[in-house]
């Protein structure tokens, strides 16, 4: 599924797929915005996504095996909700 998808299971609930294509963009970009910020999106049922920076770690050059330190990455990580599939 992909944002498309989405756009168009919205607007069976919505008066129209503009409504829809708003809607979508305004959840994503929220949901952006707030890992941005360093804050923890949860959406019950579903799982919670946060933001986390990696460590430094060393690295080689392939071409000419020098070693060197790779800079730390902000990555995003997700945990799905334990009734995610609904096993209760």
């Amino acid at each position: 599924m992909n944002k498309a998808d989405i756009i168009a299971e919205v607007s069976k609930v919505l008066t129209s797929k503009k409504d829809a294509v708003l809607a979508v963009e305004k959840i994503f970009e929220e949901m952006s915005n707030a890992l941005k910020r360093g804050n923890k999106v949860s959406i019950c049922g579903f799982g919670s996504f946060n933001m986390f920076v990696t460590k430094v770690k060393k690295g080689r050059n392939p071409k000419t095996g020098k070693t060197l330190l790779l800079a730390p990455k902000k990555k995003i990580r997700f945990k799905q909700s334990k009734d995610f599939f609904g096993d209760k």
